[in-house]
């Protein structure tokens, strides 16, 4: 994070995590998103990662199935 990347890929970010850190990590990368305007895409199956996000877009056989924006 320290060359402000525009964007920042994740796969499965807070697996084998406690709930805390997990959080911990969600925070930062909002607060990062909000601060520094980085982009971070996830991969995951987390339920409680996917209810954290403001913007989904699930895939099916590699294709888009639907997208889902949360209103600020």
């Amino acid at each position: 994070m320290v060359k402000k990347p525009s964007i920042v890929l994740a796969d499965e970010p807070t697996a084998n995590l406690d709930a805390e850190n997990s959080f911990n990590i969600l925070e930062t990368m909002e607060m990062l998103n909000r601060q520094l305007s980085t982009t971070f895409l996830f991969a995951t199956h987390d339920e409680k990662v996917i209810s954290y996000l403001r913007r989904k877009i699930f895939l099916r056989d590699g294709k888009i199935d639907r997208e889902e924006i949360k209103p600020n």
